[in-house]
């Protein structure tokens, strides 16, 4: 075959074989209903949210009987997601597993108080893991577990004010291998609504990658509602 007649043919390949591939990537970050959907593959670090129950509750709770219905919580999980030190995170990845069975839902709500939750966690998160969906709840249970709460913090029976310095110190008072760059916290409309610790694989803390951010006021007080 000629060299002009040859580079002709190899190029064809190559974009047929460029467009397949592209196929490909667009199948796999298209999950039903246009989600994305991402293979499991290495990440740096968790992040583990915790939600503060009675903002939640008060601001977009309705129908949540299982978290909202006058159980008394103060910090729930809202989720242990993996971390890239860049930034952001993977989401919405390929499983073979339908998600978690009744006993691990069971063990679960004790921490995360809604099957919702659970079942979005782990179909958002937990499947980016790698680990199938037992072995990431005991993972979710141990993290949220090794974390000491402040005791103004437990269970209030009135709402406390408080700036993002303050919640800071007393989260390392309780925490004293906590620092600051190893968590975030976040309001909304001068209420608490997260603290986000960042952790290591062995769920201890470590100093957050990227893109980590605050939003709450370092100086100005917000409100941290009554747990009811």
């Amino acid at each position: 075959m000629s060299l002009p007649r040859c580079l002709f043919a190899c190029l064809v390949v190559f974009a047929f074989g460029f467009s397949d591939a592209a196929q490909a990537r667009k199948r796999s970050h298209d999950d039903g209903g246009g989600q994305r959907s991402e293979a499991a593959g290495p990440y740096d670090y968790y992040v583990m949210a915790l939600s503060w129950s009675p903002t939640f509750c008060q601001t977009r709770g309705e129908g949540e009987q299982e978290q909202c219905g006058e159980k008394g919580y103060g910090f729930i999980l809202h989720g242990l997601w993996p971390q890239y030190e860049n930034g952001g995170g993977p989401e919405l990845c390929d499983t073979r597993e339908s998600g978690p069975d009744r006993k691990t839902v069971a063990e679960t709500l004790a921490f995360m108080p809604s099957r919702r939750l659970i079942n979005h966690e782990w179909r958002k998160h937990g499947a980016c893991t790698g680990l199938g969906a037992q072995k990431y709840f005991e993972t979710a249970d141990r993290a949220f577990a090794a974390l000491q709460m402040p005791t103004e913090l437990k269970a209030p029976r009135r709402s406390l004010q408080m700036n993002g310095d303050q919640l800071r110190a007393a989260l390392k008072r309780a925490n004293p291998t906590l620092g600051d760059d190893m968590m975030s916290l976040h309001c909304s409309k001068g209420q608490l609504v997260e603290v986000r610790v960042c952790l290591d694989k062995d769920t201890h803390p470590r100093r957050c990658g990227k893109r980590m951010r605050n939003a709450c006021s370092a100086s100005t007080p917000f409100e941290i509602p009554a747990v009811q």
